[in-house]
């Protein structure tokens, strides 16, 4: 599972991307800071199986019954007017962003960096612009990608009677895009029936951005939020996204306090303690208000809640627990749900088996639900918090 951070320049993404990863990425208040993209780990925040056992286990990713899920984020070069034409880093940026399942678009909410990405007075620039401008870009990159050569193609498909779809999820294939995909959007659009030769310009955008919509399906974090003299700018925003109010700042200090040892404080909670015994100097005092400040205002820092939305609101993923003894809920070591797996709706067990590993999948002869005891085949879909053994005629690895 892997989620993208885009968004033009200077507005937070390495910070936001920082503080969610704890992985040092360079943080500079100028265009460009982000070069070569950074990859890290974060984590979604799910209920862990064993509140359904009402059992304890010490696992190092459950906390109190809340089981934090390990993803892939990816922080990239950020965008400016242009970047599908090459300019700024945009193509390098549009390229490295490709591989996300789900887009998360960092905003600077209180409108201190205009369109290129450069430090002007807060509130002087309107951030829904960045919302469309963005949006466009990435349009205009994935309709470039389809129009090459557009017309070759489409004389050779009208010659040779080929299959439209899968010319067209050949040419998208590197995004992650399949011949499912492209149906079901040449299908809402009424394009089946329109010989390829015959498209127009508004048809090949109509239907790319139909397509990014369906595909890389966009949220918005809305950073420095805690800077806007009020929130009224975020419901322009929800009118079509959904968006979370941040502060990627915020939740860094947060998090490095915590690593420091000086406060109590799991990642998406509202408020944070400070330790028993920790005297703070006054640099630390203050900054520590300011936090409790900014999340009295946001309700937390949103870093959180913006990974959480973006798999489980806009992807609607669900958590499974594949273990390989479903009377324990161990593995072969003793350790009690030791594996919590990402699945989209309508994954079956068989989805889950190839989640673990190829030959189990090919193997594959039954599950066994640990919470009902029966067994189930190959094609039974997956619910939400499943815990499954997969007994397979071929052994991992």
């Amino acid at each position: 599972m892997q989620i993208g951070l885009l968004g033009k320049t200077n507005v937070g993404k390495s910070t936001f991307f920082s503080a969610a990863t704890q992985t040092s990425a360079q943080i500079g208040n100028y265009p460009f800071t982000t070069i070569e993209p950074n990859v890290g780990i974060a984590y979604v925040k799910t209920d862990c199986a064993c509140k359904h056992f009402a059992i304890e286990h010490n696992h190092p990713l459950c906390t109190s019954g809340t089981r934090y899920v390990a993803i892939k984020l990816i922080d990239v070069a950020g965008l400016v007017p242009g970047a599908h034409e090459g300019k700024g880093l945009g193509n390098k940026f549009l390229d490295d962003a490709r591989t996300s399942e789900v887009l998360i678009h960092v905003i600077d909410a209180s409108g201190s960096t205009d369109i290129q990405g450069q430090s002007v007075p807060a509130g002087s620039h309107d951030p829904l612009e960045d919302v469309k401008f963005v949006e466009d870009e990435f349009d205009q990159w994935m309709k470039q990608i389809l129009q090459r050569e557009w017309q070759k193609l489409a004389r050779e498909l009208e010659s040779k009677s080929g299959k439209v779809i899968q010319a067209i999820a050949q040419r998208f294939s590197g995004l992650g895009i399949d011949e499912y995909d492209v149906e079901h959007v040449l299908h809402n659009l009424n394009l089946q029936s329109k010989k390829p030769h015959d498209w127009s310009e508004d048809d090949l955008l109509s239907f790319v951005k139909t397509l990014r919509k369906r595909t890389k399906p966009i949220m918005i974090a809305a950073n420095k939020s805690d800077l806007c003299h009020d929130l009224s700018i975020l419901d322009e925003f929800k009118k079509t996204h959904p968006t979370i109010a941040c502060s990627a700042e915020t939740e860094l200090l947060l998090r490095k306090a915590a690593k420091n040892g000086i406060i109590e404080y799991l990642p998406g909670a509202k408020s944070f303690k400070i330790k028993n015994g920790i005297n703070l100097n006054p640099q630390q005092q203050k900054a520590l208000e300011l936090a409790e400040k900014v999340m009295s205002k946001l309700g937390g820092t949103g870093i959180q809640q913006a990974l959480d939305c973006a798999c489980f609101d806009l992807l609607k993923l669900i958590t499974v627990f594949p273990v390989e003894d479903e009377t324990k809920l161990s593995n072969k070591n003793g350790e009690i749900l030791p594996d919590a797996k990402l699945l989209r709706v309508g994954s079956t067990a068989r989805d889950l088996a190839k989640s673990i590993h190829q030959d189990l999948a090919k193997g594959f002869l039954f599950a066994i639900d640990a919470k009902t005891k029966q067994r189930v085949g190959a094609e039974y879909q997956l619910k939400n918090g499943d815990v499954l053994k997969i007994v397979s005629t071929l052994s991992r690895g």
